[in-house]
């Protein structure tokens, strides 16, 4: 996981005087798995959709799949896959209609349009049922056609916004066993998420807030980390009335 997938440097965006991503620096390795963990607000969607090419940075520099996201956006879109946490699909489509329509979006040579719609309907699960609607699925079949829809055209980097948002802990863990199918493939995988058991899946992770990455690197040593830090418990015998006391 040497050759880098996507560097960013001091990347920033303002939206008036709010800063939403503060002075970004990272490099994402080929096939890697790269989280980034924090709180609503943080800045992790607005600097996926910053290296996604769907938005322009105030400042800084930010290159994926070799290409500038400032100057080459399109050839940026075109090498990445997008997942949002809402799965991205057409409810009032059949299972086979999705998968058609983003072949065609994505640009799937004809002649393997064939082959990547069977792959995505066996990712998902779903052989049998092309003509199902989409939105009669439960979420985890969602969430698994919906990745399937994202990498039909085989890009060498998938962004994942919370894709796990809203489904049940054994969809999860399936989800999750399929983004470690990509990786093995050498697949870059940013995903953006804040579960924290999903985040020690990660190879690495960027943890965010208020804009800032305030610490990076693998689970285990950033678990360690907070280890090492003085942490004091604290009794009451009753929340309300400490927070009256506080007001």
């Amino acid at each position: 996981m040497s050759e880098a997938s996507v560097i960013t440097e001091s990347l920033t965006k303002r939206f008036g005087n709010f800063v939403a991503v503060d002075n970004v620096t990272l490099t994402v390795s080929k096939g890697e798995i790269f989280g980034f963990l924090g709180p609503n607000g943080a800045g992790k969607s607005t600097t996926i959709r910053i290296l996604c090419g769907l938005l322009a940075p105030t400042s800084g520099r930010a290159i994926v799949a070799n290409f500038d996201v400032a100057t080459d956006p399109e050839k940026v879109r075109a090498n990445i896959g997008y997942m949002s946490q809402r799965f991205s699909l057409y409810d009032d489509l059949t299972v086979g209609e999705n998968i058609d329509f983003f072949s065609g979006i994505y640009g799937v040579a004809k002649n393997k349009r064939p082959a990547r719609k069977q792959y995505a309907i066996e990712m998902a699960d779903l052989a049998g049922r092309e003509n199902t609607m989409t939105r009669t699925l439960p979420g985890g079949f969602k969430q698994r056609l919906a990745l399937g829809c994202a990498i039909l055209h085989e890009p060498p980097i998938v962004f994942l916004d919370e894709p796990t948002s809203g489904v049940d802990p054994i969809a999860r863990r399936i989800f999750w066993d399929l983004i470690y199918q990509l990786s093995d493939a050498g697949q870059t995988v940013f995903v953006t998420t804040h579960y924290m058991d999903e985040a020690e899946y990660c190879h690495r992770l960027a943890l965010m807030y208020k804009g800032k990455v305030i610490s990076l690197g693998t689970p285990a040593a950033l678990k360690h980390e907070v280890s090492k830090q003085s942490m004091e418990e604290v009794f009451v015998d009753s929340i309300e009335r400490e927070e009256a006391a506080a007001s």
